[in-house]
């Protein structure tokens, strides 16, 4: 047992040896910043760290052969996002005087070796490409549109319902590793990563290898957005962790960073065969290499929680209706039984079985709690695209209403269903 034995000098007991240390040391030896410094430096892990996973991007897939052969034109077109503030002004002119050739490979690669493309970082060399990597905006930043689809401002933390995940991984020369490590042959890796689609990743089919529900849908879940979560228990649709949980699970199993991931829930290899097999739960970087993800967490973390929800655009909400649905969502409506206020899901443990909120349990079972997170709602016109809840299964939030208007058996009429779905809109 240790105790304290004076404050000016931290004195601990253990084991009957007083150990001793100047607290004025440690202090220096862990020096403090504000929280504007973190976010500051969150900001840049979020935007542009790869945490050396080009080792595997380049190194194993080679997936910089097929994108250097791009054109803009190929690129927008799955989804991928060009951030408009890292281009020069003579660019920018060029493009919105339709000046630029959108069908020229070497405009992508002009774009990538400025660190236009979002969550793209490249290495270009004697005007060639010679890797690439990705970072956590590719999938959870996009752009406003300002110069053209595809070209804007970034929107940090607004998922990608645009980007075509599979059909970029699909350009890889040498998905032969991916298909091993599933215990598959390529063309049915291929198969996969063609159903998911746009806005649509499936980070659980390299834990389970299920690629298709038992219905023959894809498997994969929308990508989710990264904002509005200051204050959340749970990250994900299924619950798996909160933020620098997942960020810790994403950089290291998904992009495949070189760093250090701990998770025992993923030797069950009754449920996780492909984790447990190739020990995900226990990663560590190779010996004599440094870890390039954990000392990134604290900040990235702090970042990600500054994300405050976008309002609403103006005009697109009617104020009184959505007045009226805000009584029925606190009252006869029983959303906020779960959608607690002003953070809008639970306070504390924030799951639900598949069978309270009325829906089959696939998805669920496939994390370690089998059930669902109750979403929070703010910013949900940010995130509409694809459709709601994990799978897109409602397209539309007047489908989302009707749902539990019957699975609650709430009977509620069309105009106050109506005057909900403004309300929703205006969150």
């Amino acid at each position: 047992m240790a105790r304290r034995v004076n404050a000016g000098t931290a004195a601990w007991l253990l084991g009957g040896t007083i150990v001793t240390f100047t607290l004025a040391t440690a202090a220096l030896a862990t020096p403090r910043r504000g929280p504007n410094a973190a976010i500051t430096e969150g900001r840049h892990v979020f935007r542009y760290d790869t945490f050396g996973d080009e080792a595997f991007w380049s190194g194993v897939l080679r997936l910089h052969e097929p994108i250097a052969a791009l054109t803009p034109v190929q690129a927008l077109g799955a989804g991928l996002k060009v951030d408009l503030d890292a281009l020069p002004a003579a660019t920018v002119d060029a493009l919105r005087a339709g000046e630029v050739n959108l069908n020229d490979p070497a405009v992508t690669l002009d774009l990538l070796a400025r660190d236009a493309v979002v969550g793209v970082k490249a290495k270009v060399e004697d005007g060639a490409l010679s890797a690439v990597g990705i970072t956590c905006a590719l999938c959870h930043s996009t752009v406003d549109d300002a110069l053209a689809p595809g070209v804007g401002h970034r929107l940090d933390g607004w998922p990608n319902r645009d980007l075509n995940v599979g059909a970029i991984v699909g350009l890889s020369p040498n998905l032969q590793p991916v298909a091993d490590l599933l215990g598959v042959d390529v063309p049915a890796l291929r198969s996969v990563l063609d159903a998911w689609g746009p806005g649509k990743f499936d980070a659980t089919v390299f834990l389970d290898g299920k690629g298709f529900r038992p219905d023959g849908r894809t498997a994969a879940t929308l990508i989710p957005p990264a904002f509005g979560l200051a204050g959340v228990n749970l990250h994900t649709f299924t619950g798996w962790g909160q933020v620098t949980y997942w960020n810790a699970f994403v950089a290291n199993l998904e992009m495949h960073g070189q760093g250090t991931f701990f998770d025992p829930r993923l030797d069950d290899a009754t449920k996780f065969p492909i984790a447990a097999r190739n020990g995900f739960g226990h990663v560590r970087p190779p010996e004599g290499k440094p870890d390039l993800v954990t000392p990134k967490l604290p900040a990235l973390h702090a970042y990600q929680l500054s994300l405050a929800a976008p309002r609403p655009p103006e005009g697109s909400f009617d104020p009184a209706a959505a007045a009226r649905g805000g009584a029925l969502f606190a009252g006869a409506a029983k959303c906020a039984s779960c959608h607690v206020p002003p953070i809008f899901t639970e306070p504390g443990w924030n799951l639900h079985t598949p069978a309270e909120i009325g829906i089959d349990d696939f998805q669920a079972n496939r994390g370690p709690e089998g059930r669902y997170r109750t979403t929070p709602l703010r910013g949900l016109f940010a995130h509409a695209k694809g459709g709601y809840y994990h799978d897109g299964r409602f397209a539309t939030l007047g489908d989302v209403v009707d749902h539990y208007d019957q699975h609650l058996d709430l009977h509620l009429t069309q105009a106050q269903r109506s005057d909900l779905v403004e309300y929703l809109k205006s969150l």
